[in-house]
């Protein structure tokens, strides 16, 4: 075995082990919070740091990568969410509102800091030369990333009714550590360290391209949480009547086949790169939430029309995430990837901070299908810019 293939499997591990508590504390806190009599609105609400730190820790965390090492970086993401987990692990009466959201602030910084390090890792481990190479393991670690946030909802449940919610964040917190531990002495190489010294003006991305494609990746992923963070929990409640549980089983099985969609990907999609499959692909995706809130307002069967809908869209969708996961990685400099993978997704958090904002106040004030339609205008927002990409894959700097 190459040390490039072992490194990318301590580099997926790592990941996988992170992904699995953090889809798993996201049920706990939605199920617990529930239990103590919060609205769906209100337990959203906790999730909003989560999302902010999300941005600032993607565009600074990109120039601790660069500066400092991609291990370093992945292993300090490990050793937060540790941290997350043991503030949760407080007596009940410690578990304010500004506590559980300090937590989640936390976790939010961790997950991004693991989530930039380790697609930036994966392009320092591939020769340029072999960009199918590097799309089937991008897509690889992204799909397979998403099952097991699916998973990691369904072990949240688990937990909760095995050990509590106290007895399940110390579980999953004595479990990371290990992994954490391991990650030290296996994850050695120098990754992603620069070797020059980046500036802190750097972290701005002066490449059409990355400005481009993370400006759409910010409008898909907008489109995407405008109506997933609360609009389709909380309607899939209220309006078919599905107890908590069901919501939270049916969300995370659409996520874990969003996630098997997008490690197949590259087959899908084919060899082509740049701005034909990125406009087609999302392009085709903008059709369906409008078609949704068309079929709604038609008085079709909502049953029919919201799952069949959810449906395409999780396969769309899908498609447009894994391909735009390895555009941002093919167009990211040799030397220094981490800044231009920060600044990346630091566009995608910001897509989901807002998401997650109008999702919330569009449903209360207008609806499901008003989220429908500005999920829809987000979506060819995302594929007009899409327009501006190079048709092929440009020079790469460092």
């Amino acid at each position: 075995m190459s040390a490039a293939i072992r490194q990318y499997l301590v580099i997926t591990g790592n990941y996988w082990a992170f992904t699995l508590t953090d889809g798993a504390l996201r049920m706990l806190v939605v199920l617990h919070f529930h239990q103590l009599g919060y609205s769906p609105l209100d337990i959203a609400l906790l999730f909003i740091f989560y999302e902010f730190f999300g941005v600032v820790t993607n565009l600074v965390g990109g120039y601790l990568g660069a500066r400092l090492g991609l291990n370093r970086t992945m292993n300090v993401g490990l050793f937060l969410q540790i941290l997350a987990l043991a503030m949760l692990a407080v007596p009940a009466a410690m578990l304010s509102v500004p506590w559980v959201m300090a937590a989640q602030a936390l976790s939010g910084i961790a997950k991004d800091l693991n989530k930039m390090s380790a697609k930036s890792g994966i392009k320092l481990l591939v020769p340029d030369g072999q960009q199918g190479t590097l799309y089937k393991w991008v897509a690889i670690l992204t799909g397979s990333k998403n099952t097991l946030k699916g998973v990691g909802f369904f072990l949240g449940g688990v937990l909760l009714m095995a050990a509590g919610f106290t007895g399940a964040v110390v579980i999953m917190a004595v479990a990371l550590t290990l992994v954490w531990l391991a990650s030290l002495v296996l994850l050695k190489q120098e990754l992603g360290k620069s070797k020059a010294k980046p500036k802190f003006t750097d972290i701005l991305s002066k490449s059409r391209a990355i400005n481009v494609l993370s400006a759409a990746r910010m409008f898909l992923f907008g489109a995407r949480d405008v109506w997933f963070v609360v609009a389709l929990p909380v309607y899939l409640h209220t309006a078919f009547g599905l107890d908590f549980w069901q919501v939270g089983g049916f969300m995370a099985s659409w996520i874990i086949g969003y996630g098997f969609v997008q490690t197949i990907a590259p087959r899908i999609t084919g060899g082509r790169e740049g701005r034909q499959p990125a406009v087609l692909w999302a392009s085709g995706l903008a059709v369906i939430p409008a078609a949704i809130a068309l079929g709604l307002g038609a008085g079709w069967s909502p049953e029919w029309v919201v799952y069949g809908g959810l449906l395409l869209f999780g396969v769309l969708f899908a498609i447009n995430s894994s391909l735009h996961s390895y555009l941002i990685v093919s167009y990211a400099r040799g030397d220094g990837v981490s800044l231009d993978v920060g600044f990346y997704y630091m566009s995608n958090a910001a897509g989901r901070l807002l998401g997650t904002l109008l999702s919330g106040w569009v449903y209360q004030a207008y609806g499901l299908e008003a989220c429908l339609w500005i999920s829809a205008l987000l979506v060819a927002a995302a594929a007009a810019l899409s327009l501006r990409l190079p048709v092929r894959r440009p020079a790469l700097a460092g």
